[in-house]
């Protein structure tokens, strides 16, 4: 039997020979003008959400503890008790923020920011009082809350990223803590799938479980274990299975163990499976996961996007109000596909909306709106919608 590190070395080289020698198109994206773009709403961030005397950060600008609730959080009793610092989703989007430019980038300065304050305050929310040890959704010496198997998973990610980035090892070490902990909210129910909060068990989530592939084919990437692969494929096909709409490719937001479908879709739901199979057939070779990515891409820009007419320049497609941070997520898929395929157009139009809210959507802070038409504006400005801006702003980047 072969080991895994030839089965990752023959399967990497089908999937090349797969992919063809495809010239890649001109995109219309400036890569230094977005890094520039990135990094000066980074400053913006620690400008503004800053606490001093800590590594953690503020939710909201500007910050209103005593009037604020949490509306994504699945305890009632959580949701209702001020807090002085972001909880666990929010702060993590900083990983993925500073993360993305040290990939872009390769500067050393974006790693002492990672070590020296990013990862000393998500080490904040590390709860160890239960077992498996995971990151709860708010600092471990507040009162105990919940522990979401999908903030887990988006903290997995980006150690498997800032391994592949680095390869230091203790980076590695906590995408396994992590695994081991997302592995524990699996169960048979349904046929297989992760709930979404350890403490509430009644629903499994396509954003638990698109990520959680995307994880595990990351850790087949760092690891070169094939076990991960298989975990990747399986946790994909499961979610197709029960959570894709067969009408349009797109995905709803979860299934309860009643069988009963939330046929809400979000853009991170699908832009994750849209990730997830484009991995797959990279480590492949098998069409048919191209196919999907492709299917998925196509209907992402059909039913996330709208055709917008501004007040001066062309008519183009808009991204539609909604959660920032979804955005980018989906945005990941589009870009780990444009690599393999190289159709500009999905890529394109980002760069349009990314350069459009730049100008019409960013107040005199720094700081964005949700609505990119810039014709709505937020009397508060969450942080995770922040660090989505300087994610896509890295993120594209990196294309050419």
């Amino acid at each position: 039997m072969m080991n895994s590190r030839k089965t990752f070395f023959i399967i990497f080289i089908c999937a090349l020979t797969m992919t063809g020698c495809d010239t890649q198109e001109q995109t219309t994206i400036d890569g230094g003008l977005t890094l520039k773009r990135a990094i000066q709403t980074l400053d913006s961030i620690y400008a503004n959400y800053s606490v001093s005397g800590t590594c953690l950060l503020r939710e909201n600008y500007p910050s209103n503890v005593s009037d604020y609730t949490a509306m994504y959080l699945a305890s009632e009793e959580q949701k209702e008790i001020p807090n002085q610092y972001s909880y666990l989703w929010p702060y993590s989007g900083m990983f993925s923020a500073v993360n993305a430019l040290l990939s872009v980038t390769g500067d050393k300065s974006y790693k002492t920011l990672l070590d020296n304050k990013v990862l000393p305050g998500l080490e904040e929310y590390l709860d160890t009082s239960r077992n498996p040890t995971g990151y709860a959704s708010y600092i471990s010496t507040a009162p105990q809350s919940d522990r979401f198997y999908d903030d887990n998973i988006w903290l997995g990610i980006d150690f498997t990223d800032a391994y592949l980035n680095t390869k230091e090892e203790k980076y590695l070490k906590k995408a396994q803590l992590i695994w081991k902990f997302v592995e524990s909210g699996a169960d048979d129910k349904l046929g297989g799938g992760i709930y979404w909060c350890e403490q509430k068990k009644i629903s499994k989530n396509t954003c638990s479980n698109a990520p959680a592939s995307v994880f595990a084919l990351k850790m087949f990437k760092a690891t070169q274990d094939s076990s991960y692969l298989i975990k990747g494929r399986r946790l994909y096909e499961w979610t197709k299975k029960r959570l894709q709409d067969s009408t349009d490719y797109l995905y709803f937001d979860n299934i309860f163990l009643d069988g009963k479908i939330d046929r809400s879709k979000y853009a991170y739901n699908s832009g994750q499976m849209m990730q997830s199979a484009t991995l797959l057939y990279q480590f492949t070779g098998y069409r048919s996961f191209l196919k999907d990515a492709q299917n998925i891409a196509e209907a992402c820009y059909n039913y996330f996007f709208i055709n917008f007419i501004p007040e001066e320049g062309e008519a183009f497609k808009l991204l539609k109000k909604g959660d920032v941070w979804f955005t980018a997520i989906m945005l990941r898929g589009f870009i780990e596909l444009y690599l393999i395929d190289h159709n500009e157009k999905y890529v394109n139009t980002f760069n349009q909306n990314m350069d459009y809210a730049w100008r019409h959507v960013r107040d005199k802070k720094g700081l964005f709106d949700t609505d990119f038409s810039g014709r709505t504006h937020d009397d508060r400005k969450w942080l995770l919608t922040q660090a989505a801006m300087v994610e896509m702003y890295a993120r594209l980047a990196i294309i050419k």
